[in-house]
């Protein structure tokens, strides 16, 4: 088995607030084969979410397979409120960032 970055097997990776105190992470993947491979191997967990956020997996609010969209969503807690002292992103349109170093076994 081989491995490779998310970016090689998603056409969308992005984050935004979900109100707030949430951020939500969208993963829209380049083929239907490649989502559903990812979804029965469960390779995006909450676990690995609060891995690469660095947050309690309690922070993890949930993981979300949508087979229509091909796409997976998660939502965390935000570390900070939205425009609260010390938010550098108040779209929360940059943490997507450790996603894109995500590497994945592959076939």
């Amino acid at each position: 088995m081989k491995r490779a970055l998310l970016p090689e097997l998603a056409e969308v990776i992005r984050s935004k607030n979900a109100g707030p105190y949430e951020l939500t992470f969208d993963i829209i993947f380049k083929t239907r084969e490649i989502f559903e491979q990812v979804a029965a191997r469960k390779l995006i967990t909450p676990e690995l979410i609060a891995k690469l956020y660095k947050i309690p997996p309690e922070r993890v609010i949930s993981v979300v397979e949508f087979a229509p969209a091909k796409a997976i969503k998660a939502t965390i807690v935000r570390p900070l409120a939205c425009g609260d002292v010390g938010d550098s992103d108040v779209y929360g349109a940059q943490q997507h960032a450790p996603l894109l170093g995500l590497e994945v076994e592959w076939e």
